[in-house]
């Protein structure tokens, strides 16, 4: 007699999930209780440990299994059918198992679909897919062969999902939440830990956040400094002539920004602000570094990147990931990244009223900014916020 895998109720085996359930399962509870006390309606279900741990063991067994070659990439959400809009819906609900879910692989691979996992008497099964979730609907998706994320939806639901944790294999590296009231924590980087309410996200952050996921996104690696509107200073640490030079400036996003958000011209706004976004950090793939002023206006791309004459060379940096218990580092610079690291790190170095948003084509991602209270330049290291 045959049997197949999947019929057979699994008890999970993948360490790591037992050891984070808890963290995860007190992060959400806490999180929708504070948003019922703001009177939020719409709100996802509180996933308790185990049916946290079983999601994540199911997932990550499926992630190490190939399809016709390929690794499976998929997003799971527990969410109820009724809760979301226009759910996909099986006739029957499959079960929550590592071989269903390769299965299932190809056809919600594509960003934005998840699989609907619920309770169905007393186990966890697939019920269906949806583009669609809640606010703070406990997701977790596959990155690649053994490297989950769990995250949420934000609670305006504009921008990209806020990261609760990522697990490597039997490394766990859990969002510090706390990391934004650093006191030299650059608003770019509070913005991406943010999981509060819709009051407090700012959309002239949220903007520098789109470019950043965006230019993540193209693959190619690139370099966005930000520099002061009204001042030339800038110009001091790059090398001329700029052959990309942007007379006059290129201010779409501008444009965009200053325009005001009504119930009518929402979509249209938003869907030009994202190809806007996308248009700027293709500039970023250009060999060299494109240069924005805080503005949002395009000054410049391909530049390349000098030392003053006269400005030290960096020797050392402040070097910290915004995940618990991690602590602050002092090293040079060469062992923070390659050459395009570098170069922003001098370039922040002596531009010290500049940020700079530094990709690798390895999805390396790293905010630079002076530090006004080490006195050094800080990269923060974020690529656990964007996976």
């Amino acid at each position: 007699m045959t049997i197949e895998i999947s019929s057979i109720k699994r008890e999970p085996t993948y360490q790591a999930a037992k050891a984070v359930a808890g963290t995860v399962e007190t992060h959400f509870a806490y999180h929708i209780a504070t948003a019922r006390e703001r009177g939020e309606l719409e709100l996802a279900p509180e996933p308790d440990a185990q049916t946290v741990e079983a999601i994540i063991d199911a997932t990550f067994w499926a992630s190490l299994r190939r399809e016709e070659g390929n690794s499976p990439k998929i997003s799971l959400a527990f969410v109820p059918p009724e809760q979301v809009n226009q759910p996909l819906i099986f006739e029957q609900a499959l079960p929550l198992a590592p071989d269903v879910l390769t299965k299932l692989g190809p056809a919600v691979e594509r960003p934005g679909i998840h699989l609907g996992v619920w309770h169905e008497r007393d186990e966890l099964r697939v019920w269906g897919a949806t583009r669609s979730v809640p606010s703070f609907c406990f997701v977790l998706e596959v990155i690649e062969p053994g490297l989950l994320v769990i995250k949420h939806r934000r609670m305006d639901g504009f921008g990209k999902y806020a990261n609760v944790a990522v697990l490597k294999g039997e490394q766990i590296k859990v969002i510090d939440e706390q990391g934004a009231s650093l006191p030299d924590c650059p608003a770019l980087l509070a913005s991406l830990l943010a999981f509060t309410s819709p009051g407090s996200w700012d959309h002239s952050i949220n903007l520098l956040v789109q470019l950043a996921a965006s230019m993540r996104a193209h693959g190619h690696g690139g370099s966005l400094l930000v520099v002061p509107a009204g001042t030339e200073n800038w110009r001091q640490s790059i090398v001329h002539p700029v052959l990309y030079s942007v007379i006059p400036s290129f201010s779409a996003l501008a444009d965009l920004m200053r325009q005001r958000l009504s119930p009518e011209n929402e979509d249209p706004t938003v869907g030009a602000v994202r190809k806007t976004v996308d248009t700027v950090a293709g500039l970023t793939a250009v060999d060299g570094a494109t240069v924005m002023n805080d503005q949002y206006e395009v000054l410049a791309f391909g530049v390349k990147i000098r030392r003053p004459e006269g400005s030290p060379q960096v020797e050392q940096i402040v070097a910290t990931e915004p995940i618990v218990g991690d602590r602050a580092i002092v090293v040079h610079p060469v062992q923070n990244g390659g050459t395009r690291h570098l170069s922003a790190a001098q370039f922040v170095h002596d531009q010290r009223d500049a940020k700079a948003l530094v990709a690798s084509q390895d999805g390396r991602f790293t905010v630079f900014a002076w530090s006004p209270c080490d006195r050094m330049l800080h990269p923060h290291r974020v690529d656990t916020l964007w996976l």
